[in-house]
């Protein structure tokens, strides 16, 4: 099928003959993924989601990730044809990091879809890309999955909010370097597998109840360390376990510190001893042992830091094994400098650990200079007096 059949912008039939024999890459950008994170919505499904998020001062993520990710393609550049959707859907993001892309389909500029991001993955099928590179979340997963299937090799860039797909890269540069490494026939990037698209149903998220569901599955270029694992709620016997790092928790709390509380069962399980609400799937806020903020979002987290001293207790996704950037953005890149390393508290369960399989801990806060700060080694408190020492990378 000769390209000016789907109406690519710019290229002339001189143009395509130029482009025989090259590897395709297709780009989409789902330009309002993860918008909902730092202020507390728990997802960006749904226009009137999104327009809450700007109304609560959210920016676009997304954009960013995805210049990220495409920069570490920049070395392929003469070498491959990248092919994309209009505007914020991959051709503003491709033109600014030095593309000259091929731009297929039409969109409304600032009012993109859901159904822009199937339309864009079935053109990409059409076409027959190798590789399709998206920017978003599980929803966006969803929609590239329900266009295109298994039928063509595809890898995320994460920049949603909840994760829970393992078709998503551990971070946008990676997401980057994969795709290069594809591309270019290196050995070690050629093995793809079968990764899990996974969703969830976000009304019942913001209602504090799980509720996911997986839908299939896309090819996905893999090389350990570099793609996520799909995400392991909490393990049956683990009770034990998180009870024992909540009475270690409690007693090592300083009436003096204002503790932020993120999401997760391990979590919950420190709120549950001390008798207070607790949101499972959100950040709350603990003051000599009472509550001051339930579900909190940036904004409001910054303005309960201001003039404090704080402590950030988190844990690990299970498998993933991110302690920050995924399902907990409202603890910002801000939030964290402001609180400082020292004062973060990881809390694990051995068999969330084990599932890690010799993994790292992971970070993917919005700032690169926080996720260096972050990398390194942190203790873990996985019993009541029992630690381990864990290699963190951004």
């Amino acid at each position: 099928m000769g390209f000016d059949i789907l109406l690519i912008k710019g290229k002339t039939k001189q143009a395509e003959r130029a482009n025989l024999g090259k590897k395709k890459l297709g780009f989409i950008v789902n330009p309002v993924a993860g918008m909902g994170g730092r202020v507390g919505l728990k997802g960006s499904d749904g226009q009137e989601i999104i327009k809450r998020a700007i109304k609560l001062g959210s920016k676009p993520e997304s954009p960013r990730r995805a210049i990220e990710a495409l920069k570490e393609v920049i070395s392929l550049k003469d070498s491959i044809e990248l092919i994309t959707y209009p505007y914020e859907m991959g051709e503003n993001e491709a033109k600014e990091c030095g593309f000259n892309p091929a731009v297929i389909g039409s969109v409304e500029k600032g009012n993109t879809t859901a159904k822009d991001t199937k339309n864009a993955a079935r053109g990409m099928l059409k076409l027959k890309v190798d590789l399709l590179l998206f920017a978003g979340g599980d929803g966006t997963a969803r929609d590239v999955y329900n266009a295109i299937g298994n039928n063509i090799p595809a890898l995320g860039i994460p920049a949603g909010v909840k994760m829970h797909s393992a078709v998503y890269a551990t971070t946008p540069a990676n997401a980057g370097r994969l795709t290069a490494a594809y591309l270019a026939g290196k050995s070690s990037a050629l093995r793809l597998r079968e990764a899990e698209v996974m969703d969830i149903d976000e009304q019942a998220f913001r209602e504090n109840r799980l509720s996911a569901r997986l839908y299939g599955y896309l090819k996905v270029p893999y090389e350990r360390g570099m793609t996520q694992d799909a995400k392991e709620g909490s393990i049956a016997g683990d009770e034990a376990a998180m009870s024992a790092i909540a009475d270690d928790v409690i007693s090592n709390m300083k009436g003096d510190y204002l503790y932020i509380i993120g999401p997760g069962t391990t979590t919950q399980a420190i709120m549950d001893k001390l008798g207070l609400k607790n949101t499972l799937l959100g950040v709350d806020a603990v003051y000599q042992r009472k509550l001051v903020g339930s579900d909190l979002n940036e904004s409001q987290l910054l303005q309960l830091i201001e003039g404090k001293k704080a402590k950030i207790v988190v844990t690990a996704i299970g498998r993933q094994g991110y302690i920050f950037g995924r399902g907990n953005q409202q603890i910002s890149a801000e939030v964290i400098k402001r609180v400082g390393k020292e004062n973060i508290v990881v809390v694990a369960t051995p068999n969330k650990i084990l599932s890690l399989q010799g993994n790292p801990l992971l970070v993917d806060t919005d700032k690169a200079a926080i996720n260096k700060i972050l990398s390194g080694y942190m203790q873990v408190i996985t019993g009541f007096g029992e630690r381990l020492v864990l290699k963190v990378a951004s």
